[in-house]
């Protein structure tokens, strides 16, 4: 589709996977259901699922300077790929950064730009390419699109929307969006059936987001790349969902239906993961003897598990976090606590504009490296 560019959030640190992700490696610079080597990380594996949709010669990153190098590695891609945001900002002064760069590089009003996330997990790649189809026919209708997930539990971490009539299309009017509820009001929303998780994925065209911005946030109306650039550090810290589609006239959602996960912590990354006949998610070199429905990740050395059931065990080269199954939620609380170690925010291992590192020791006055050139 020659008419549409995509946009892809890269930027973000988080420690919700930690010890794995960590503020300097953020989980969508990561492989986490693939063995160690071969897999794709989750912004290349997004990168791939936007290709299907959009030409590469239209697809960008949005993220900031300190991801720069890993973000161009990962995508082996040449530095005009990636859209720098001056200062972290939220979502919405994100997009808008991404749509004056398209518009600054000969995109018109006309055009319709796909928005997604970096780091979620989506298992049907199929699946959502026919999803995101349908949301570019429909936001060439003057709508704003955001694509749903039907619900399968009661989650309490996600923001929901209301689904309203069907359109001609398939896809459906949204009546409102709702905030992240209590777990009572979620199952009532799970049960009722009329209810989709926002995903954080939106389609629309520049016409169409320009007329709802004017009225919903017009302090992030700008057209002009140079102006918003210059005004960026200055702009409201505000999410695309509260600037934009909350407040906007005409809102549809088409529904996602393709084994989507935001990967938020490891009991969700669990849930979606393939498990072996004791309902154990393994990954790496794991030896399980009866053990039953544990997750675990060790990439670097062998791990054995032994008649234990429902654990967390992630291994790391420089960190072992172990964790009853239903409590990952709480791994801010570890960091928190080990706030002041480097391995709380350091990764042993990174990527550089000219290839690639791992910590192998360090000490106090010592740092040994194994360093990979890329050719």
């Amino acid at each position: 589709m020659q008419d549409v560019y995509g946009l892809v959030l890269a930027g973000g640190s988080g420690v919700r996977l930690w010890p794995r992700s960590r503020e300097e490696l953020p989980k969508q610079f990561l492989s986490l259901t693939g063995g160690a080597g071969g897999s794709k990380t989750m912004l290349q594996a997004t990168l791939s699922r936007m290709l299907m949709v959009v030409p590469s010669e239209r697809l960008h990153a949005v993220a900031g300077a300190r991801w720069r190098s890993l973000i161009l590695h990962q995508a082996a891609a040449e530095p005009d790929f990636l859209i720098e945001e001056p200062a972290a900002r939220n979502t919405a002064p994100a997009i808008l950064l991404g749509c004056c760069a398209l518009l600054r590089d000969g995109a018109d009003g006309r055009d319709v730009v796909v928005v997604t996330p970096s780091d979620h997990m989506v298992r049907d790649a199929a699946a959502f390419r026919d999803a995101v189809n349908l949301a570019v026919s429909t936001a060439r209708g003057g709508c704003m699109v955001t694509l749903g997930v039907k619900p399968d539990r009661p989650e309490t971490g996600f923001g929901y929307m209301k689904r309203g009539r069907p359109l001609e299309n398939g896809s459906f009017e949204v009546e409102r969006f709702v905030e992240k509820p209590d777990e009572a009001t979620a199952a009532e929303y799970v049960a009722s059936g009329g209810y989709f998780w926002n995903g954080g994925i939106f389609v629309f065209t520049l016409d169409t987001l320009y007329r709802e911005l004017e009225r919903t946030c017009p302090a992030l109306a700008f057209r002009d790349y140079d102006a918003m650039v210059g005004a960026f550090a200055d702009l409201p810290s505000i999410s695309f969902d509260n600037a934009v589609m909350e407040g906007a006239e005409r809102v549809a959602a088409v529904e996602l239906d393709a084994g989507w996960s935001d990967v938020g912590s490891w009991d969700s990354l669990y849930d979606v993961m393939d498990k072996d006949e004791a309902g154990n998610a393994l990954t790496g070199d794991v030896t399980s003897l009866g053990s039953r429905g544990c997750l675990v990740d060790s990439r670097d050395r062998l791990t054995a598990l032994l008649d234990v059931d429902g654990l967390i065990v992630v291994d790391s080269p420089d960190a072992l976090f172990i964790a009853s199954r239903g409590s990952s939620q709480k791994v801010r609380d570890v960091v928190e606590a080990l706030r002041g170690r480097r391995e709380a925010v350091q990764a042993s291992e990174s990527a550089r504009p000219w290839g690639v590192y791992k910590v192998l020791c360090e000490e106090e006055r010592f740092k040994i490296k194994r360093i990979v050139i890329a050719p």
